[in-house]
């Protein structure tokens, strides 16, 4: 049975842009190696995983989705804390959390401080802090990331997120999504939602004091004065990736999300050095190493994320030269044998819109079979053979192609 090397370039689709001359990044970058695996394999579009209440594809969705374990979604929350080396326990509820500027009147000037890297004595400030019984449990994640654990009695992931994903708008109160007073599920709704509100308050006025803060405002930088937080979820247990699919997996990856999905499915997570997360991740090292990992395990999950962080910025320039720079630390992996390499992404992510957006993703299969697409990109693999499919379809086809 050959073994499986599933490659995610996050957010990597896009549309055509005219600086671009009408081209996707994608598109416009010089990718030889990825055009060889594409000549060489068989490739389409797959079309990312939408949860009914969504207008566009999240990164925890599509992931979830694309291992086949939507009967099993958490929500964002337990999926980064894990990912950032947090322990949960049952009745805990998990967040995920960004630093962010607000001015006065709480209004929102920054969803990620400047993009703070450097964010340890704010934890600190706000690391044990316990309101009516409840304890708030809070870890740095990379950059203005960060994990958020509310642990005690009565508590409920049934409640609104406080990240609306704008700016120049008022930050938003936490209220309970279960519309039933009489309810137990309404009173830990509500319960949780005045106790996190709470906190956040209190959190605002410990950062905004902090000499961090302070000496950040004098050299002109923007103060990490407020959390954001979203993905409220609750831990539970799920069948491993082993036993669901009779694989041995492991992942490498820089962002927590992607390390604590691999995390909850039972992968081992392979550590490499400089696997940040960020443009500055060490690629040749991680392909490398998921190549050798290719030895021990059945299926290495190798995550990629800059390309969607220059997508959300904008930066279409930098997401066109990171992609070049993937495609030139891909040039290990041409003269593997016995193994299928996939390489596709969760979502597309749009430059010009700079968010995730609707456009399907390009997909690539090395390793079984041959169609006459000649190069990899979303307007090339329209003409693959594997044709347009929904995300969910991916597991069940990477099987049928390795077992055939």
């Amino acid at each position: 049975m050959k073994k499986i090397l599933l490659i995610i370039i996050d957010g990597l689709g896009d549309r055509p842009l005219p600086q671009l001359k009408n081209k996707t990044p994608l598109e416009a970058a010089k990718t030889p190696n990825l055009d060889w695996l594409a000549k060489k394999g068989v490739s389409g579009l797959m079309e990312s995983f939408l949860f009914p209440r969504d207008k566009y594809p999240t990164s925890a969705g599509a992931h979830i989705a694309l291992f086949g374990y939507l009967d099993y979604f958490l929500r964002r929350g337990p999926y980064e804390v894990t990912g950032i080396g947090m322990k949960m326990r049952e009745e805990d509820v998990a967040f995920r959390g960004n630093f962010a500027t607000v001015g006065s009147n709480f209004r929102v000037i920054d969803r990620r401080a400047g993009r703070i890297t450097y964010t340890k004595p704010l934890i600190k400030s706000l690391s044990g802090i316990k309101i009516e019984g409840v304890k708030f449990l809070i870890k740095e994640s990379y950059g203005h990331r960060v994990g958020l654990i509310m642990r005690g009695k009565g508590l409920s992931s049934n409640i609104s997120k406080g990240d609306f994903k704008k700016v120049g708008v008022k930050a938003k109160k936490i209220i309970p999504l279960d519309y039933n007073p009489p309810t137990t599920q309404y009173k830990e709704a509500a319960f949780t939602a005045k106790v996190l509100n709470r906190f956040l308050e209190k959190a605002y006025q410990i950062l905004k004091e902090h000499p961090l803060n302070k000496k950040r405002k004098k050299q002109g930088l923007l103060p990490a004065n407020y959390l954001l937080v979203r993905g409220a979820g609750k831990f539970k247990k799920v069948p491993s990736f082993k036993k669901r699919y009779d694989l041995k997996a492991c992942c490498i990856a820089g962002g927590g999300l992607y390390k604590g999905i691999a995390k909850i499915l039972g992968m081992d997570l392979i550590k490499v050095k400089g696997a940040t997360g960020f443009a500055n991740t060490n690629l040749k090292e991680k392909i490398l190493r998921a190549k050798r990992a290719l030895k021990k395990y059945d299926f290495i999950f190798l995550h990629i994320k800059a390309t969607d962080t220059f997508s959300h910025d904008g930066d279409f320039v930098g997401k066109k030269e990171f992609i070049e720079k993937i495609d030139k630390n891909l040039i290990s992996l041409l003269n593997l044998k016995n193994a299928l390499i996939v390489v596709t992404a969760d979502h597309s992510t749009c430059c010009s819109l700079k968010r995730h957006c609707l456009e399907p993703i390009p997909i690539l299969i090395y390793g079984k079979g041959q169609d006459s697409v000649k190069e990899f990109s979303e307007k090339a693999c329209r003409k693959g053979k594997l044709g347009k499919f929904p995300q969910l379809n991916l597991m069940p086809k990477i099987l049928s192609l390795i077992k055939d």
